[in-house]
């Protein structure tokens, strides 16, 4: 056990040490934008050298008797490969909403399986049953 134990030990140093190699080079802030207004909405964006950038802007919003945050925003960047990932998203009293091309997508229903659902929406709901006597 005290093998095992050891060996984990080793292995988790090896990957935590520096790599080798240059320095890497920092990253600059080609743009940096920020507002906070005292009524809680806010807005920001940003852009760096490496092809990253974001913006969302947000502010307050009544919902019943609760004020909660609405937000909508964007950020972009370049996948391992070079492509470029851009995802927009909401996120409000209904939650997190994002959308990109990047995104997996549910497959469509089988069409037996809709005709099915089609046909339970329409039929009547089942009667309760009576309680057994005891």
């Amino acid at each position: 056990m005290k093998s095992i134990v050891l060996a984990c030990m080793l292995v988790a140093v090896a990957f935590a040490a520096p790599q080798q190699g240059a320095p890497a080079e920092p990253i600059p802030i080609v743009k940096d934008d920020s507002q906070i207004n005292g009524d809680g909405s806010y807005q920001y964006a940003f852009e760096t050298g490496n092809g990253i950038s974001a913006d969302q802007k947000g502010e307050l919003k009544k919902v019943g008797d609760v004020e909660t945050l609405e937000v909508q925003g964007e950020f972009s960047y370049p996948s391992e490969n070079g492509d470029p990932i851009h995802l927009t998203y909401t996120a409000d009293e209904n939650g997190y909403h994002p959308a990109g091309a990047h995104l997996p997508t549910a497959p469509p229903v089988p069409e037996a399986i809709q005709r099915s659902l089609a046909y339970l929406a329409t039929a009547a709901p089942p009667q309760a049953a009576a309680p057994a006597a005891q």
